[in-house]
């Protein structure tokens, strides 16, 4: 497994709502307490600190918290390259807990999310388990369900990332694309905008890239979501000319060290690519 698209496969992470939930209409439970507790774990994850946003959840022994802990544990694993054993161990007790389609559907949907988060950053190959785990979600999560967007996004992913189909992918984001747009998820839009802009990339689409990239960026910066805004900041930076690319990756470059160097996937992509020879 290669690991030259990085920048965009992992940005899976940053796929909105799901079982991570956001401060938009729709996300945070209501009551002053949850509501409270929400917007504590949105900031944290916002940050890189899901392991702290993850610990705040721990009161909750309820199936929605534990699903939301796994996501959040599964996705410091694709920022960070660590946590692996954090993330399984959540998983399996949100597998336990799940007890309705929805609940077994967003738990083989976090099980897929890892196996492929541990396939492309080459830690193990798991894409067999990844696909089937996008099924059987695909099975429990009825079509116009809330959590359907994200599958259809994370089956894109697959499509793109592991099956090398960029038609499958790209039909696969414009419906999560539609469905994050009728669901107001904004953090979601934020990815389908970026991964669809990639694909117009990769097919010499200059103004239609420069486009979804720079709505991927609004978005984020606008949400606050800074540890997803170095990521959109160098896929912006590939689709413009200089010096605006070269001050795109400045500024992703002082988010990366202000955060610790993460997500560690992005180092790479901070330079310049060299010269076509």
């Amino acid at each position: 497994m290669t690991r030259s698209g990085e920048g965009n496969v992992a940005d899976t992470a940053m796929s909105g709502s799901g079982s991570v939930s956001t401060p938009a209409p729709g996300g945070p439970a209501p009551g002053a307490r949850a509501s409270a507790v929400q917007n504590a774990v949105w900031r944290l994850r916002s940050r890189g600190c899901w392991t702290d946003a993850a610990a705040l959840l721990e009161p909750d022994p309820g199936p929605a918290a534990a699903l939301q802990r796994t996501a959040l544990l599964v996705e410091r694993c694709l920022f960070t390259e660590q946590g692996w054993s954090d993330a399984e161990d959540a998983l399996r007790a949100a597998e336990a807990l799940a007890g309705t389609d929805d609940e077994r559907g967003a738990a083989a949907c976090e099980r897929g999310q890892l196996a492929y988060a541990a396939t492309v950053l080459g830690v193990r190959d798991r894409s067999d388990e990844a696909r089937v785990a996008l099924s059987r979600a695909a099975a429990l999560i009825a079509p116009g369900a809330p959590a359907r967007p994200l599958l259809d996004y994370r089956r894109g992913l697959i499509a793109e990332h592991l099956a090398d189909s960029p038609q499958a992918a790209r039909a696969a984001y414009r419906r999560a694309h539609a469905g994050a747009t009728a669901n107001d998820d904004q953090l979601l839009l934020s990815s389908t905008w970026r991964h669809l802009a990639g694909l117009a990339l990769r097919d010499g689409e200059l103004a239609e890239a420069r486009h979804g990239f720079a709505e991927s960026l609004r978005i984020r910066e606008e949400l606050g979501f800074l540890v997803g805004t170095a990521p959109a900041l160098t896929s912006l930076a590939e689709a413009e000319t200089e010096p605006e690319a070269t001050r795109l990756r400045a500024e992703a470059a002082r988010l990366y060290r202000l955060l610790g160097n993460v997500p560690t996937w992005l180092a790479a992509r901070l330079t310049p690519p060299a010269p076509a020879a």
